[in-house]
């Protein structure tokens, strides 16, 4: 994410003294706070299923309900914390989420369960932008740079972390996954209430959009129910009516941002050719990650005979191997610019899925899983980086953090619509998942269409990206707020060093 914050409105807090320690401790467990639990709760999906008998439809949408809220209120969450206050309103997500969280903890059924996850999804949204506007407004100066580049490592901990100690949870209780949440959450009331200065935009829009966030909500969940419904239900009048109501709320967006003077989209961003065809690699890509990260972990449990905590571990060398290395690519990015490592990045992300088939009965780690985790995660990093500094390289300056934030969201609801439909297109239906052979067939026909998402995504590349980054330079305004990047994986958290040519400077300062 990219968070612009003008001097004006910047707080005079230091790096190595305590208050700087202590906003760096709330900022960092807050983001770790929603990152941990949308990577845990995947892991969680087998034990769930089987606890409350549910069908595949209901796995899909305890996911899915979180997914939605977010990706439809994020950008409405970083509004708020410019208007009314960033720190009131990552406090009031952090509660949001907690108490959402143990609403999931005690859910007696798996209806409950999905509503509880999507009151969690807009406790998410709340304090997920929060998190990095608070620090790039607290710290002052050189400062800043040291404090965003220790959250971003410091996240990328948490993300390795993550899949040892939710597997843990796990093997003693599903519920525990949310239940833990309850004292972190406390933990971060206390800290970020006595040490986290206040801060808000002097300039934010006067009013919010309103309008644009319910026709996001109404557009997003009727095409997710939908696409979820229709693998049970086919092509029925409901099916059918809602799905009519998803596309005509979407539409509907279209025109309201079009004509309102506080879009949450501002419609200037898509006048560039690149930065649209930057959007549509970056829906294709998550949309593949999406289906890949849901149905991997349970191919391993219910099919390979996983246990939670080895399933969940199975996905770290993508983290370990994103901290690593998404700062080398992200210079390599700068030298030869994005377009060839936008569609080497898919094709090799492809060719780890389509290897990833082979994971059945059985299975061994080492040599059955490890090798495509790896090739997928090659291909991983090598897209990341570069589609983040496209993303932000074809933004006009006073534009740069709205390009991020529109990015994210685009990330969050290719997930969403990923995981509604490519189960449905493979044949995943019912209780497949208590059935390995069921599953197991149903697993490869996904990683082909996952594979294909990628293939799809390497050839939008190809075809559309073509400026260099660097190529369109623009000199800062008098007055313009600094802005300082922070590239981040939509799906796992993991963030690295800025790649932006324009930003980099300010990072520096």
């Amino acid at each position: 994410m990219v968070v612009a914050v003008s001097p004006a409105q910047r707080l005079d807090v230091r790096m190595g003294t305590p208050q700087g320690r202590w906003v760096l401790f709330a900022t960092v467990l807050g983001s770790g706070l929603a990152m941990l639990d949308a990577t845990v709760v995947n892991v969680a999906l087998q034990r769930i299923g089987t606890d409350f008998g549910a069908d595949f439809t209901g796995l899909q949408w305890t996911v899915n309900a979180y997914t939605l809220t977010l990706a439809s209120l994020i950008l409405l969450g970083g509004s708020l914390g410019d208007r009314y206050g960033r720190r009131r309103v990552f406090l009031i997500g952090v509660v949001w989420f907690a108490l959402a969280s143990l609403l999931c903890g005690l859910a007696p059924s798996i209806e409950t369960l999905i509503a509880a996850r999507a009151l969690q999804g807009v406790g998410g949204a709340l304090l997920t932008p929060g998190s990095l506007a608070i620090i790039s407004a607290s710290f002052r100066g050189s400062d800043r740079s040291a404090a965003i580049g220790a959250w971003s490592g410091l996240a990328g901990v948490a993300g390795a972390v993550g899949p040892f100690v939710g597997g843990w949870l796990i093997g003693w209780s599903w519920r525990a996954v949310f239940l833990v949440n309850l004292p972190v959450a406390l933990v971060i009331v206390a800290v970020a209430a006595r040490h986290v200065p206040e801060s808000r935009d002097p300039d934010a829009a006067p009013h919010l959009d309103l309008a644009g966030t319910v026709l996001t909500v109404v557009g997003l969940a009727g095409l997710t129910y939908a696409l979820t419904a229709a693998g049970e239900d086919g092509a029925s009048p409901t099916v059918l009516a809602v799905g009519a109501v998803g596309v005509a709320a979407l539409v509907a967006f279209v025109q309201v941002e079009r004509r309102s003077d506080h879009p949450l989209v501002p419609p200037v961003l898509f006048a560039d050719r690149q930065f649209t065809a930057a959007n549509a690699v970056t829906l294709l890509v998550y949309a593949a990650l999406g289906v890949l990260f849901v149905l991997l972990v349970l191919q391993l449990q219910v099919v390979a005979g996983f246990g939670p905590l080895l399933a969940g571990v199975a996905l770290l060398p993508i983290t370990l191997i994103m901290l690593l290395f998404s700062a080398r690519v992200g210079a390599l990015a700068q030298r030869i610019g994005p377009r060839i490592l936008l569609v080497a990045g898919p094709l090799v992300a492809a060719v780890g899925a389509l290897l990833m088939r082979r994971i059945g009965p059985g299975a061994s780690y080492v040599l059955d899983v490890l090798p495509p985790v790896v090739v997928f995660a090659t291909g991983l990093v090598l897209t990341v980086a570069p589609l983040t500094a496209t993303v932000l390289e074809s933004a006009p300056d006073r534009y740069v953090g709205a390009a991020s934030g529109v990015n994210n969201a685009i990330a969050r609801a290719a997930g969403l619509l990923a995981v509604a439909v490519v189960p449905v297109a493979a044949g995943l239906t019912g209780t497949d998942y208590t059935e390995p052979a069921a599953f197991g067939a149903g697993f490869r026909t996904a990683m082909l269409i996952t594979a294909a998402l990628l293939v799809a995504g390497a050839l939008v590349a190809w075809a559309l990206i073509r400026r260099p980054l660097g190529a369109r330079v623009q000199p800062e305004p008098a007055g313009e707020a600094e802005r300082i990047p922070i590239e981040r994986c939509a799906h796992c958290g993991v963030g690295g060093p800025p790649v932006h040519p324009r930003d980099s400077s300010a990072a520096s300062r």
